[in-house]
């Protein structure tokens, strides 16, 4: 099998060797995390009062943890440890009271950030022959830019395509002979049932490979992808907090996700007791941003579960390696590959008067694609008029819904009194979908 490296010299590094960058890079970071007014009083807090506190890569346990909660808290700026002249990139993501989080950028940020993603697509053998079809969402969401920018470092061909329109993400596929595809599982698994609709054969492809993320699934439905397409399929992980994608990717072996150490610190903890575990136990996972100088981030709560494989891998690198992801800590729903939390949903259709005091959330599936059915009690005076007025008022619920949510919901109204109601904590999401 071809292994290729980026950066060999870093990817293969001894543990020692490891170890050392990760502490000196340790206390670089917490020095400018000291810059912004949010770390200065958690760590004065936490009785830490300089960088020097920091000796040893055991010393990070006696940081606290940071929450998505205090990225909310502390919106817009209260985590810049540098001079906003220094921000070239500022990406958000959605929050579920109407409050996003927002991670800052430096030129240096983005050139380590763009050195990792090129270093994870080389893992999977991608080179600068191949034509990259990124079909991940742009803008504020950080999916599709980076992968563009690393893509683009390697010397690919990218055509930035981003999601939605199957017919023309098709058609380019055949006109540029794409090789290597970046797309979410259950829109790679879509496309495949479209095919005969468009007279299309896998063999008229020139697929090699596909890079999946966004979503979680499981070793099965990559399994039932690779059989479908004739062609591996790589699992990626990050999250917008850390950057973005690139921060654990699968090589050549695909089994595992190497954590590129040299960019952040992983822990994997109890989620209960915050106690750190060894390698190998199911957790919690903690990453630290060693590299960000922007904005950096201390012990970050993923509320992803998931255990640390140590042994060695047959590609050679020597970073260890993340497991699939097993779910999550907290309620976070992921539709489509866009998060989406039920208090974002509660929100909206609490705020229309004819609403009444019930909802209910139903996940669903159509074919691969994720579907969400909202459904609703209105008081029993909308049902007296024509049915024009509750057309009118399905549509608004939609509308505001997906203004909200940025996923196109289905909305069912009843009336009061017709879904469950429960003693204690409501049971407000149904997720039906089933594992393919």
């Amino acid at each position: 099998m071809q292994i290729n490296f980026w950066n060999k010299q870093i990817e293969t590094a001894s543990r020692d060797e490891i170890n050392d960058i990760q502490l000196q890079r340790l206390k670089k970071i917490v020095g400018l995390a000291f810059k912004s007014e949010f770390y200065k009083k958690k760590f004065y807090k936490a009785g830490i009062e300089t960088p020097e506190d920091v000796k040893t890569l055991e010393d990070i346990q006696k940081f606290p943890f940071t929450t998505k909660n205090d990225l909310r808290q502390n919106y817009p700026t209260g985590l810049l440890a540098s001079d906003f002249d220094d921000v070239v990139r500022i990406h958000s993501s959605s929050g579920t009271t109407g409050v996003p989080t927002v991670i800052y950028l430096s030129a240096e940020d983005m050139d380590c950030w763009t050195e990792l993603v090129a270093r994870s697509l080389v893992a999977t053998g991608c080179t600068k022959s191949d034509i990259f079809q990124n079909m991940m969402t742009y803008g504020l969401f950080t999916g599709g830019l980076g992968l563009h920018y690393g893509a683009e470092r390697v010397g690919m061909a990218v055509l930035p395509i981003g999601g939605g329109n199957t017919i023309r993400q098709v058609k380019y596929m055949q006109d540029f002979k794409t090789t290597t595809l970046h797309i979410t599982p259950s829109y790679l698994l879509h496309i495949h049932g479209k095919l005969d609709e468009f007279n299309t054969k896998i063999e008229d492809l020139n697929l090699k490979r596909a890079i999946t993320g966004a979503e979680p699934h499981t070793e099965q439905t990559r399994k039932k992808l690779e059989e479908l397409y004739n062609m591996p399929c790589y699992n990626s992980y990050g999250l917008s907090e850390m950057n973005g994608p690139g921060v654990a990717f699968e090589c050549v072996y695909r089994n595992g996700m190497h954590i590129w150490e040299d960019g952040f610190i992983a822990e994997i903890i109890d989620p209960e007791t915050g106690q750190v575990l060894p390698d190998g136990e199911k957790g919690e996972l903690v990453l630290t941003n060693l590299t960000r100088t922007a904005m950096p981030l201390i012990r970050y709560r993923t509320r992803d579960l998931c255990h640390i494989y140590d042994s060695d891998c047959p590609c050679g690198r020597t970073h260890r390696r993340l497991s699939r992801i097993m779910g999550r800590t907290d309620d976070m729903m992921i539709i489509n590959g866009v998060n989406v939390f039920p208090s974002q949903i509660e929100e909206v259709v609490m705020n229309i008067p004819e609403v009444g005091t019930n909802f209910q959330i139903v996940l669903a599936k159509s074919g691969a694609i994720d579907k969400v059915i909202v459904k609703v009690e209105i008081y029993s005076k909308m049902f007296s008029g024509d049915a024009s007025q509750l057309d009118s008022l399905n549509k608004r619920i939609c509308e505001e819904l997906k203004a909200s949510i940025f996923v196109n919901p289905a909305v069912q109204i009843h009336e009061p009194g017709t879904l469950p109601t429960f003693e204690g904590k409501a049971k407000r999401v149904i997720d039906m979908r089933e594992e393919i």
